[in-house]
């Protein structure tokens, strides 16, 4: 097992160099209707069912940096040609790299919406990030539980630890009173409807929740195969 912000703090020195940041790819994608999509590189967790291969499991060896200003303005340039008013960060953790993050958000005109795709790890131990992220009203944070518990949490992601940091990040985001909602991804019913009670004990039950389906990719299935953890999914 691993400590994910350690990691978090290991990945940061492959993939940001100052206020430059490794992405892999540009391009449209049609999720949420259509948005403009920055594929970055790095992330602090390794879970089993991750779809991602080199940006997460090769960070030294993928990607290109780009500055802020580079990664904005390739944004702005697919939504444009494509018509999109909705951009994002998506392929690795967006979270690694404050600074860099906050820059391109600052270099974005506030006429797009940005979704920042986040697993909320770094946020829901840095209440300060969070607070400078709520400067920024075009900001919606979608949380990617990844498990309805830590027990469940552990099993999906191999990390020692985690959940709770995701779970403060969930309370945070509502005290800043931010733009947010909640993917989990569970297969265990029990432990679905205790999370549904906890989530209602801390005041967030009224927060849009989906369940992310998990794409059994070849890449996917394999992995899950030699974890012996297919069967959950399938």
């Amino acid at each position: 097992m691993y400590n994910p912000i350690e990691l978090s703090k290991k990945t940061e020195e492959l993939v940001v160099k100052d206020e430059l940041k490794k992405y892999y790819r540009f391009r449209p994608a049609g999720f949420y209707g259509g948005i403009a999509t920055a594929d970055t590189v790095g992330c602090n967790l390794r879970c089993k069912f991750c779809w991602s291969s080199q940006s997460v499991w090769d960070a030294k060896n993928t990607g290109e940096f780009y500055s802020p200003r580079d990664v904005a303005e390739r944004l702005q340039r697919i939504a444009d040609s494509k018509g999109y008013h909705q951009l994002r960060i998506s392929g690795g953790e967006p979270t690694i790299g404050r600074q860099h993050l906050l820059e391109v958000l600052e270099a974005l005109p506030r006429r797009y919406a940005f979704i920042l795709e986040t697993n909320g790890l770094l946020l829901g131990c840095d209440k300060d990030y969070v607070h400078a992220l709520s400067f920024y009203p075009q900001l919606h944070v979608r949380v990617c539980l990844k498990g309805a518990d830590s027990e469940e949490f552990s099993l999906f992601t191999g990390a020692n630890q985690g959940f709770d940091f995701q779970m403060k990040a969930l309370q945070l985001l509502q005290e800043y009173q931010m733009n947010f909602n909640i993917a989990l991804v569970s297969t265990n019913l029990v432990k679905k409807q205790d999370f549904f009670k906890r989530l209602e004990d801390l005041g967030l039950g009224s927060v849009m929740l989906e369940e992310e389906e998990i794409q059994l990719y070849p890449l996917v299935k394999k992995r899950l195969l030699q974890e012996q953890l297919l069967h959950y999914f399938e």
